[in-house]
């Protein structure tokens, strides 16, 4: 790709839809993002629903310790 040439943007765009859209992943297995991104966002639900299920009382306050939190998880469910 010439970095100098006067449309660097279009070139870009052509390589940003060549890297989402038609570009094979291994992180996916394979799949392109877009392919990726559309399966999940099967199984993802809106904000609106998310929103409409959280309840705050039931979060867990986490430590900022991994593994002292994952041991106080740990601890909290033996009980």
């Amino acid at each position: 790709m010439d970095t100098t040439s006067g449309n660097i943007d279009e070139l870009l765009a052509e390589w940003q839809h060549y890297y989402n859209w038609d570009r094979p992943h291994g992180a996916h297995k394979g799949k392109t993002p877009m392919e990726r991104y559309f399966e999940l966002s099967k199984e993802t639900p809106l904000s609106e629903e998310a929103y409409a299920d959280y309840q705050p009382s039931k979060e867990r306050i986490q430590e900022s310790n991994y593994k002292l939190d994952l041991e106080l998880a740990r601890l909290k469910r033996s009980l």
